[in-house]
């Protein structure tokens, strides 16, 4: 049986590099399925920067979108088998629910979920300057077993085009999942 992953879109400036993983999670023939979830804040910055919608995504193959008010969806128990979860961009105000343990939206509580389950959860911070108040939900959500990787892409790789900054960020994410992939862009010394 596939892996399957939950991807999560938050209210964060950036949403090019969450399209960049969910691209490459869909195409690797290790996952089976990846479950889309977008902020209402998610949504509007997916389609001011990208220009592209939650049905543009959800076109992409293994890729279902998931209601995140629906707090009964199978990513919301802990029985239910996936293998981590991403948010990129993850927002200041979703650390801040997940460092508080909140479970108002399924985001929050499907990170949640992979905290107390011991499952990756990679937090891609999009947040700057940064405030005491998010360098301790930072902290907080690492002592509790979350990935915390802001959205700080690498140079090294001669970047010629934001894109290049998208997938060479995204390769380094799926690493954290154990999805490690081939890539031109790592660093070769």
């Amino acid at each position: 049986m596939g892996q399957s992953y939950t991807l999560a879109i938050t209210g964060a400036s950036g949403s090019a590099f969450g399209v960049a993983v969910l691209r490459r999670l869909s195409a690797n023939p290790a996952v089976e399925r990846v479950a889309l979830l977008l902020s209402p804040t998610g949504k509007r910055c997916l389609h001011d920067e990208a220009g592209l919608t939650p049905k543009d995504l959800a076109a992409l193959p293994k890729v279902s979108l998931r209601d995140e008010r629906d707090l009964g969806a199978d990513i919301s128990s802990g029985s239910f088998r996936q293998d981590g979860m991403v948010l990129i961009p993850c927002s200041a105000g979703a650390l801040g629910r997940i460092a508080a343990g909140t479970s108002e939206t399924l985001v929050s509580r499907a990170a949640d979920v992979c905290l107390k389950e011991r499952r990756p959860l990679v937090l891609c911070l999009r947040e700057t300057p940064l405030n005491r108040i998010h360098l301790e939900n930072m902290l907080r959500v690492h002592d509790a077993g979350a990935i915390v990787m802001p959205l700080m892409p690498g140079y090294y790789s001669n970047p010629e085009t934001i894109q290049d900054l998208c997938d060479t960020f995204a390769t380094r994410v799926l690493d954290q999942l154990g999805l490690s992939e081939a890539d031109a862009r790592r660093w070769k010394g």
